[in-house]
């Protein structure tokens, strides 16, 4: 049997077993992410999956932010089948599958504006350039309840605020719930690592497996998923994944980890085994590439108004554009763990959160990071120092530069950075800026000049649920 053969019995192995479990439910959720990073789709009876996976179903594509315009709004959703999973019973009390779905044109050809389409574009250019591109991602929530009119966290009971790695019971009310969430994940085909309490009071992390650019993609929207179900049906509280929700309490971050191989993921091409954290020469360019477009990168891996009141110096979220292996105040790190490891050696890039689309983050970043392989960008001397230590003076002799201080400030990057453009594609970028432009604006229209350094009531109504 040759390798043609063997791929097409798996998948028909694959698609027996998804049947057999598909008889089991009534209902199956369709999934797919909008150009803004919303997780939407519609429910099918499960009589309808064969269809689904075959050929698609129809929707509006025109109801969709950033999709079609009203004269084509005929749009097919196409289930993959790599993605089925099912979920715990107990969030719709009865079993309901899922999958993650590609959107297609009438025809059949992929959407050019689906981000899963963007990001396996650029995972598809760099595989053809001989390289394997993996991505993982350290997805941060509060986990909050509603108490005389106000969100506040579910752990306001005790007035310290930093909480990282708290696992005392009676201080750390949400281990159980973390339990809850690996066992969902699990359940849903995601392999857990690790999970714990974060710094800020009922702030959680889970760490899940890396894959490829879209897996890992896939796996963060239903990662958002499941913790918001759980809180809500299981537990009577709410997962926000809100950047900076209080603005005297540690932010929601999403560090993502990047890595470059070659033959089958058998030859990590971030790794030399000498130097400066055992890394290569071509994981420096990687990191001069992602440094020079850093300040352009923003408006796309720190997406909303509120993301930049995370982005201040004192709470682990770095402002200044410095690398560093071991150094948390540097924008980009080499994580040193295992130092002799060859398959560890990897890129952390530490200023996107939680509310950015994950598919677009992806392929801006991989695209920045090839840029500086490219064009072999050196990103200058690491910083081992704690940036947020250095004086202005000090920082300025050593050239740091700053990340955008607003979204404004990173939108109009754009104008002289075209990283996210080529990225995304000009038709995708015009829609992503006009987007984003505008939300701005209605920020602007709400808050008074004193209320910039606040988190304000109408960035709650804006991001706290989303």
């Amino acid at each position: 049997m040759n390798v043609m053969q063997q791929t097409v019995a798996m998948q028909k192995h694959e698609l027996r077993e998804i049947m057999d479990n598909i008889q089991k439910t009534r209902y199956v959720l369709l999934h797919f992410t909008d150009l803004l990073g919303t997780f939407r789709g519609r429910t099918i009876p499960s009589s309808e999956v064969t269809q689904v996976i075959e050929s698609g179903i129809g929707f509006d594509g025109s109801s969709i932010p950033g999709f079609v315009g009203i004269e084509e709004s005929d749009m097919v959703m196409k289930a993959d089948p790599k993605t089925f999973a099912m979920l715990p019973q107990y969030f719709y009390d009865r079993p309901v599958a899922s999958f993650i779905c590609d959107i297609i044109k009438p025809g059949g050809k992929p959407y050019e504006s689906d981000p899963r389409h963007i990001c396996r574009k650029v995972m598809h250019k760099i595989q053809k350039q001989g390289f394997e591109p993996t991505a993982a991602a350290e997805v941060e929530f509060y986990l909050v309840k509603k108490e005389n009119g106000e969100f506040v966290p579910v752990e306001n009971h005790l007035a310290e605020k930093h909480r990282y790695f708290d696992i005392l019971p009676g201080r750390d009310l949400t281990e159980a719930y973390r339990m809850d969430l690996c066992d969902a994940l699990a359940q849903m085909g995601m392999t857990i690592e690790r999970q714990h309490h974060e710094v800020g009071p009922a702030q959680n992390e889970i760490t899940f497996k890396y894959g490829s650019p879209v897996r890992t993609s896939d796996n963060i929207m239903r990662y958002k998923y499941a913790a918001k179900a759980i809180a809500q049906q299981k537990y009577g509280w709410i997962a926000t994944f809100m950047p900076k929700p209080w603005i005297d309490l540690a932010g929601n971050g999403m560090h993502v980890h990047v890595g470059l191989f070659q033959k089958n993921r058998k030859r990590n091409t971030f790794y030399s085994g000498k130097g400066y954290a055992h890394m290569s020469q071509t994981c420096r360019y990687f990191v001069g590439g992602i440094l020079h477009h850093a300040r352009a990168l923003s408006a796309i891996v720190a997406p909303t108004v509120n993301s930049y009141k995370r982005l201040i110096p004192g709470y682990e979220a770095p402002v200044y554009i410095t690398w560093s292996r071991r150094n948390r105040s540097a924008l980009v790190r080499i994580p040193e763990y295992f130092p002799t490891d060859r398959n560890e050696v990897r890129l952390e890039f530490r200023c996107p959160d939680t509310l950015c689309n994950p598919y677009l983050a992806f392929a801006a970043i991989l695209e920045a990071g090839m840029d500086g392989v490219k064009k072999k960008i050196d990103p200058g001397d690491p910083l081992d120092k704690n940036a947020y230590r250095l004086t202005e003076a000090q920082r300025r002799k050593l050239g740091i530069k700053t990340l955008p201080g607003s979204l404004l400030e990173a939108l109009e990057e754009w104008n002289s950075d075209d990283i996210c453009i080529k990225a995304l594609g000009k038709e995708n970028a015009e829609k992503y800026l006009e987007f984003k432009m505008k939300e701005w604006k209605e920020y602007k229209r709400h808050i008074r000049k004193s209320s910039q350094l606040k988190v304000t009531s109408w960035e709650i109504e804006k991001y706290f649920l989303a």
